[in-house]
């Protein structure tokens, strides 16, 4: 009777098709007949092995091996009987995945290049969105050869070597027969064709660099660092590639009112004593609007006072943060004659000791005076 094939394989039962392919693979590559060549036994485990992959790669026989313990047929070859993929996954596992591929004239040309721009916001912007108009310096197709590369435009000459092809074939012998795998070809370098007579404006490039304007929408919410991909405004293709993107880095500047938190901006409000003790009611500048809070009496330095609403809003729409305001209750630095003797007879009437004046201190001399 067979091995569980999830024993042979060394995965769980709950395994992922994945996980059951990479074990597979790497099995497959230890135990191959022609790396284990002094292994006699090696030829039956590669065997075992694929016979697991066969049984655990198909969903209908996983399912009925799981169900009942065994499955209704044996496949008589472990790479092509049955399996979910066998023969592309082994040449995936020994040839990278070019194992006989075939067919038409294959496509050829050159991406575009990527490109960057950076955009500098504010606030104001975040809560708003804003259009943009970038410069950009990218490739563009030469306007005068239209990106053939050759002067004058003329179409470029076929390679002799690929006819056209761009690829060249070559035919492997390996342990399952011949097999033909193919390659960029080396003498046009994958293009499929040959530029004996380069334009002279862009020197057989077929592009040139300009600068251009590319205007962009940025949404609200954005944050400083997030990127924002522009499909096609990056430098122009050569052939049948496709058009580079252009990737434009925000950088949001710090407005030395706030700090951002998110969505939740912070602020500090500085309150005198008198409205500390007493209470007030007090404007406050917020990013796009102004907004009056009240400070009640009895307010401690550190207080935190929410506005909800006034911070900056989410990226996909929604309600906007809050502005978080905290109270800084302001000391003097100095003090005249009239505010000493008040301060001292608020600390008398509050049953508060009086504080010791040190020379220099704020309370000037008038304590030395009364000693």
């Amino acid at each position: 009777m067979p091995r569980d094939p999830y024993e042979v394989l060394g995965v769980a039962r709950g395994a992922s098709a994945d996980d059951i392919k990479s074990a597979y693979r790497r099995l497959a590559r230890r135990y191959h007949p022609d790396v284990n060549q002094d292994d006699p036994s090696a030829e039956e485990k590669f065997k075992e092995v694929g016979e697991a992959y066969a049984v655990l790669s198909d969903p209908d026989r996983r399912a009925r091996f799981d169900q009942y313990g065994t499955t209704d047929e044996a496949p008589s070859d472990p790479f092509f009987g049955g399996g979910g993929g066998g023969i592309s996954d082994l040449f995936d596992v020994f040839f990278g995945g070019m194992g006989g591929a075939t067919g038409g004239r294959r496509r050829v040309g050159r991406d575009g290049d990527d490109v960057r721009a950076d955009v500098e916001l504010t606030l104001q912007d975040v809560i708003n969105g804003v259009q943009r108009d970038v410069e950009v310096n990218r490739s563009a197709e030469c306007s005068v050869c239209h990106g053939q590369r050759t002067e004058g435009g003329k179409p470029p000459e076929t390679c002799g070597t690929c006819r056209g092809q761009g690829m060249v074939s070559a035919v492997r012998n390996t342990f399952i027969g011949q097999v033909r795998t193919s390659a960029p070809c080396p003498t046009c370098h994958g293009e499929g064709t040959i530029i004996k007579d380069p334009c002279k404006n862009c020197r057989g490039n077929g592009l040139v660099p300009e600068t251009a304007t590319v205007s962009i929408t940025i949404p609200p919410g954005v944050d400083s660092g997030a990127t924002m991909q522009v499909p096609g405004q990056g430098g122009d293709a050569l052939g049948a590639g496709r058009p580079g993107d252009l990737y434009v880095v925000l950088h949001v500047k710090e407005d030395a009112r706030f700090d951002r938190d998110g969505q939740t901006l912070h602020t500090m409000l500085e309150a005198t004593f008198a409205q500390a003790a007493l209470g007030d009611q007090v404007p406050i500048e917020g990013v796009d609007s102004t907004h009056e809070i009240t400070i009640e009496a009895g307010t401690q330095p550190g207080t935190q006072i929410t506005i909800r609403g006034a911070g900056l809003p989410p990226l996909h729409g929604g309600r906007r943060g809050d502005l978080i305001v905290t109270i800084q209750v302001k000391v003097p630095k100095k003090l005249s004659d009239t505010q000493v003797k008040l301060i001292r007879e608020l600390a008398e009437v509050s049953g508060e000791a009086q504080p010791k004046q040190e020379k220099g201190g704020i309370l000037g001399g008038l304590f030395g005076k009364r000693k």
